[in-house]
């Protein structure tokens, strides 16, 4: 996999969360219209850098921005 499309992922990822806050995994792929695999390697490059946490309810797991990334994304939203 070529880190460009991870890395684009990871930021189409961290703009979604801002925007939609909490979001299951398995939902993702979906919102953004990207590969599943690409989508969840640029979760985990997100996780790496602590932008991102996660919530399990029930068999569900969620992933939302961190409050710190929150707050980054409210203050400077993308354009």
């Amino acid at each position: 996999m070529h880190t460009k499309a991870i890395g684009e992922a990871a930021g189409a990822v961290w703009k979604i969360l801002g925007s939609k806050g909490r979001v299951a995994l398995t939902t993702l792929p979906k919102l953004l219209d990207q590969d599943n695999m690409v989508v969840q390697q640029g979760v985990g490059w997100l996780a790496r850098e602590h932008k991102v946490e996660f919530e399990k309810e029930g068999r569900a797991l969620y992933v939302k921005l961190t409050a710190h990334e929150a707050d980054v994304f409210k203050k400077h939203p993308p354009k």
